[in-house]
């Protein structure tokens, strides 16, 4: 009686377990497939609009540095991108207030922001925004470097490689032939702007490893905002001691570039990214970030007037490329249950 008695409970807890892993692997499953929803018509739209919003940044810069001094550019940005991020965290209901160790992760995002940013902009008034907008783009590169050596969290393999030596090559090039295309003063490359902005993209991807880190301890929202507000008070810091104040009408372009700057890339781009990742994986989003150097490309051109030579078209799509084949690379993870 005991026997089957006992023999009864292990069949009921085994059971349970079953039961309770089923749940569990149905639960993860769920949870899943709403975060990787297949990517329609819109979900496409909206990637390829952020996609273009960031790619025409070096212009909307290009034509705000060329009446406010780049670090006050930046500042301006950023004050309108943290008034964004406070609305944001006001729909998200988001904690505003900062706990204990979440002050040091935001002190350093802000540092790193106030320093790539800066040397983005320096970059883009001395090189133009074609250059720019190809070269910043790099990151992947160095994102993909520290991912493997220092934080071991996603490995290289044979196709990322390929990715990132077709991406390399291209940013060589076009750095390389900086001081041979031709263009207007205020718009042809150079040997230090484009120098300046290998730097920033390096600065990027450091800035993107160390944010990806962050949000283990610090929610996203509060993080971008508090980083936002600390950036723009080093961005102030150093305008005000080394920069020359504007004392000239400030043109409508120049308003124009700030605003582009400030609410459609630091705020649209960030509310239409956050939502597209809440329906999809970050693979499946991601993969249409190749596109950003190339409309970066389409609107310097438009717009400034950058000449079109076969460096830069060359430089550009292996730098497209290897950004497409470095962010398909990897597989989704499979379910466990």
């Amino acid at each position: 009686m005991t026997s089957n008695s006992t023999q009864s409970n292990s069949a009921n807890d085994d059971a349970d377990i079953t039961k309770t892993s089923t749940s569990k692997g149905a639960a993860q499953s769920e949870a899943y497939l709403a975060g990787h929803q297949p990517v329609g018509l819109t979900s496409i739209g909206l990637a390829i609009l952020t996609a273009a919003l960031w790619g025409g940044t070096p212009v909307a810069i290009k034509f705000s540095v060329g009446q406010i001094p780049p670090v006050l550019v930046a500042a301006i940005r950023f004050a309108l991108a943290a008034l964004f991020m406070v609305v944001w965290c006001r729909i998200e209901r988001t904690e505003m207030r900062l706990r204990a160790g979440q002050i040091v992760p935001v002190l350093i995002g802000g540092l790193l922001l106030f320093m790539q940013i800066s040397l983005f902009n320096f970059g883009v008034a001395s090189s133009n925004a074609s250059h720019s907008s190809v070269l910043i783009n790099t990151f992947v590169i160095w994102v993909a470097l520290i991912e493997h050596f220092l934080l071991q969290t996603d490995r290289l393999n044979l196709r990322k490689v390929f990715g990132l030596t077709l991406a390399i090559s291209g940013g060589i090039l076009l750095t390389t032939m900086a001081e041979h295309e031709p263009g207007e003063s205020w718009a042809k490359p150079t040997l230090f702007g484009d120098s300046l902005l290998i730097a920033s993209a390096l600065l990027l991807g450091i800035k993107i490893a160390f944010t990806k880190h962050s949000i283990k301890t610090v929610e996203p929202g509060k993080f971008i905002l508090w980083h936002d507000v600390i950036g723009v008070v080093l961005f102030l810091a150093y305008s005000v001691l080394m920069e020359p104040f504007p004392n000239e009408a400030i043109e409508t372009s120049t308003i124009i570039g700030l605003l582009y700057q400030g609410v459609l890339v630091a705020g649209l781009c960030f509310a239409v990214q956050a939502r597209l990742l809440q329906r999809h994986g970050a693979s499946q989003i991601s993969v249409f970030s190749c596109s950003t150097p190339v409309f970066g490309i389409l609107f310097a051109v438009v717009f400034i007037g950058d000449a079109l030579s076969p460096w830069l078209f060359v430089a550009g799509t292996c730098v497209a490329i290897g950004i497409l084949i470095v962010t398909t690379a990897n597989r989704p993870p499979r379910l466990q249950g």
